[in-house]
């Protein structure tokens, strides 16, 4: 009898840790199976993007894209009937029938920026235009009126007979950084509303042959007749006025240009006001980047600054008590860096002001106060 209960006791309890051994391995058995079902759904689940990824700009483009057009300037081009072979065979060398006249025409861009018809463009697509003609998306072609243009900024202002257009809003190109997100807007190649993405690749880039300096530098592919289209950041802001390309070929090789919004608005009020461009001078001095040489000469302790070259006596600058071999250093509290600066500050200064110039003088800190005149370099365009 005792064996009985002890035999039936072991069964018992071999039966009770078969189940808890079972059970503990149905429970990993279930925990995985979750678990492979949780990875699954994890895979299924997009994944968020990352802020370093490329930034949807669609909405941005069918926003702005409507208010930019294309530009079709007519020149007539006149050429010297003596550079004909035909006539000098027959005429020789006699130029006294003067010039053979023929249209041209050029092609560009251009940004509506108000809603009753003021467009920007570049000056070197409508420069000598006799007739310049607008081509809205919606395909009208409108005959445009050159109110202005600056040739030192390159950029002209046109208006056609309109209302409620589109435009794009104006953005602070002084709030750019380098490596942020830009789209171009222009019609390269006769290519009409072409959106490029690229990043702003450098602020404050000079150009040879352009008497202001401020450029912003952009990848976002720039073609022949991308000029005078826009430059928008990732808000939908107008930030510049593509302008220029650098390129080996003709064609885009990653290094375009465009005319900051700052200084594109402020041209363009001008020419509103005006017709023209006012700029501030200096006048009687003639000024000149500090080398590296020029400061071991005159003891200054960088090359930031612009040397006083050569002045006349009767100049108010020298009846100010500027003199030749002075390096200017600030203007109106703002440290000089390069000409670049210097020319910008300057010319915006208010005509008929004084400003006040920190000089250095052998080793020496000066103040000098001076009027500003308006330069004679503006530009007056009308049509």
């Amino acid at each position: 009898m005792i064996r009985r209960t002890i035999v039936l006791v072991l069964a018992m309890s071999l039966a009770f840790f078969a189940g808890l051994v079972l059970t503990g391995r149905m429970r990993s058995a279930d925990e995985s199976v979750a678990g492979s079902r949780d990875q699954a759904t994890a895979v299924r689940t997009p994944p968020v993007a990352s802020a370093g990824g490329l930034p949807d700009l669609t909405g941005v483009a069918q926003h702005v894209v409507n208010s930019v057009t294309n530009i079709s300037s007519t020149q007539i081009v006149r050429t010297p009937m003596v550079s004909d072979p035909l006539y000098r065979f027959f005429f020789g060398d006699d130029d006294s029938l003067g010039y053979r006249e023929r249209r041209a025409q050029s092609l560009g861009s251009g940004v509506i920026v108000t809603s009753d018809g003021y467009v920007l463009t570049n000056n070197h697509v409508i420069d000598q235009g006799v007739e310049v003609t607008v081509t809205m998306p919606d395909k009208r072609e409108l005959r445009a009126k050159i109110v202005g243009a600056d040739e030192a900024t390159d950029i002209a202002l046109l208006k056609i007979n309109a209302t409620n257009l589109p435009t794009i809003p104006w953005g602070d190109s002084s709030k750019l950084k380098v490596a942020e997100w830009v789209l171009a807007i222009g019609n390269p190649y006769q290519l009409n509303q072409s959106v490029t993405l690229g990043i702003v690749s450098a602020l404050g880039r000079t150009l040879e042959g352009r008497s202001l300096q401020d450029f912003i530098q952009t990848d976002a592919a720039i073609n022949p007749g991308n000029s005078g289209g826009a430059l928008v950041n990732a808000r939908g802001e107008l930030i510049g006025i593509n302008t220029a390309i650098f390129s080996e070929t003709g064609g885009y090789q990653g290094i375009g240009f465009a005319v900051p919004s700052n200084l594109a608005r402020r041209v363009m009020d001008e020419l509103v006001k005006y017709g023209q461009v006012q700029r501030g001078t200096i006048v009687g001095i003639t000024l000149s980047p500090l080398t590296t040489r020029l400061a071991d000469e005159l003891g200054a302790p960088n090359t930031r600054g612009m040397v006083v070259v050569s002045m006349q006596r009767a100049s108010d600058a020298y009846t100010a008590g500027m003199r030749p071999g002075d390096i200017i250093v600030s203007f109106n509290g703002v440290p000089v860096e390069d000409q670049a600066q210097f020319t910008r500050m300057l010319s915006e200064a208010k005509i008929g002001s004084t400003v006040t110039l920190g000089v250095l003088r052998e080793g020496r800190q000066l103040t000098v106060k001076v009027p500003i005149v308006k330069s004679s370099a503006s530009i007056r365009r009308r049509q």
